[in-house]
């Protein structure tokens, strides 16, 4: 007996299960399955309008593909396994959507991806979708930099230690640590805002990069078989780029990758400046720590096993999309190593590594929003850990301040004498360097009091948040 394929199992939705980071965010509806499809068929619609605009397709062709391109008329789930067969999805929706057409009006149906090929209509589609997932994430960047300010403006003068290497090093305000947060997020917004400054591109150039398609349709079908290829390809670059709100590019760019390349790195760039405030949150949250706490809300946080504790959700959810994005990303770089005129894998690879570094990215910028404007802040708790070292946290400004009486090397030889003593019998810095007979004469008790207080050594810090707040 002749074995028959079994059916193809039922797909469920990609329910963002193992992505919490985007589950549910406004940017993860941006990029669906069927987001995308709509986008290719936004492509094709546009496509159709441009050349009816040009005169060689007609207008009630256009309008018709227009009416057809509607993602809830087609079957997502056929188009995928079709696609299995052709290896990218704009064959089979080619097909579909010609159907959908010559229901309604058999002759428009002819005018349907007239001159085109796979590649424009999903590269176009692709630069549909990310113009879109962009100014959802920077409206989140946006609220993350004025909840940053806010912040920022709040503590300018709020001491904490400053912490290099893990361990206290010297004071620092919180107000600077926000404002420095915030010019990540504003870098990152830059970053975006440049990509959709510099356009990105519509997809034109047909079968191999040379849009013959398109202008021997126009010879056949427009008004003037002898038509100037130079003058056509302009207005129709200029035509479709107006249709869709896309760029016009200088080239067709099937084999070079730079719309692509340029998404990746912003993209890595947003998600890991997310990420710093990210690890900087977890850091100052720990139990020992206690400087700062993510914002309540029923049920966060909660462990499995552990009834006590309240986990930093928030800032786990930014780090892990930090940790995702900037290698996702490096897959599309890597895609501009493509040959010939299209590529046959590399071009495939960059689909879902682009959806994946949007839709992360997105969450996290959406998360982000959450986080800042919700942070709690404990300048009780910052003040307490000041004094964990006894003072030993401004041993900088007292060396600097004895050197000139001392010698540098008399004043540091001294100094790490006076620590050693000051932790071995847990006592203040104060304390022990007013016992030194070598500072006789040169400091009161009361004056070597003022110079170990953690206060009066944040250098610029104000002043630096107030430049920050400026711009």
């Amino acid at each position: 007996m002749t074995a028959h394929p079994s059916p193809p199992a039922p797909a469920e939705p990609d329910t963002g299960l193992l992505s919490p980071v985007r589950a549910g965010t406004p940017v993860e509806a941006a990029v669906t399955d069927r987001a995308w499809l709509q986008a290719m068929l936004d492509a094709e619609a546009a496509l159709a309008r441009a050349q009816a605009g040009l005169g060689t397709v007609p207008p009630a062709a256009a309008a018709a593909i227009t009416r057809a391109a509607r993602a809830e008329l087609f079957d997502v789930r056929e188009l995928a396994l079709a696609c299995r067969e052709t290896a990218n999805p704009v064959v089979g929706l080619v097909q579909a959507l010609t159907l959908a057409v010559a229901a309604e009006d058999p002759a428009a149906a002819e005018y349907v991806h007239r001159g085109s090929t796979s590649q424009d209509i999903l590269d176009t589609g692709a630069m549909l979708i990310a113009a879109r997932a962009l100014a959802l994430i920077r409206a989140d960047l946006g609220r993350t930099a004025h909840a940053l300010a806010g912040l920022a403006a709040e503590h300018r003068d709020t001491v904490l230690a400053g912490r290099t290497l893990a361990l206290h090093a010297v004071p620092t305000t919180f107000g600077l640590k926000a404002a420095g947060w915030r010019q990540l997020v504003l870098d990152a917004d830059r970053r975006l805002a440049a990509v959709l400054a510099d356009g990105l591109p519509v997809a034109l150039g047909g079968a191999a990069g040379t849009l013959a398609g398109y202008l021997e349709y126009a010879r056949l079908d427009g008004p003037d078989p002898k038509v100037d290829a130079g003058a056509y390809l302009d207005r129709l670059l200029d035509a479709f780029a107006a249709e869709t709100g896309l760029a016009r590019p200088v080239l067709p760019w099937h084999a070079l990758r730079t719309p692509m390349a340029d998404l990746a790195a912003a993209l890595a760039f947003t998600a890991g400046a997310l990420g710093k405030i990210a690890v900087d949150v977890q850091s100052l949250t720990r139990t020992e720590v206690g400087e700062v706490v993510e914002p309540a809300a029923a049920g966060r946080g909660a462990s499995s096993a552990m009834p006590h504790k309240r986990n930093p959700v928030l800032a786990t959810l930014l780090r892990s999309a930090a940790l995702q994005v900037p290698v996702l990303a490096a897959g599309l770089t890597q895609c501009l190593v493509t040959e010939d005129e299209r590529s046959g894998g590399a071009w495939h690879a960059e689909w879902l590594l682009l959806r994946e570094c949007l839709r992360l990215a997105g969450g996290a910028a959406h998360t982000s929003v959450e986080l800042a404007e919700g942070l709690l802040v404990r300048p009780e708790r910052m003040r307490a850990n000041l004094g964990l070292t006894g003072g030993q946290l401004v041993s900088e400004r007292i060396a600097a301040r004895l050197a000139p009486k001392l010698g540098k090397a008399a004043a540091r030889q001294l100094l790490t004498e006076a620590s050693l003593t000051a932790d071995r019998e847990g006592r203040p810095l104060a304390e022990v360097l007013a016992e030194q007979g070598g500072l006789e004469g040169h400091f009161t008790s009361v004056e070597i009091a003022e110079l170990c207080d953690p206060a009066g050594y944040t250098g610029m810090a104000g002043a630096l948040v107030d430049r920050a707040l400026r711009h």
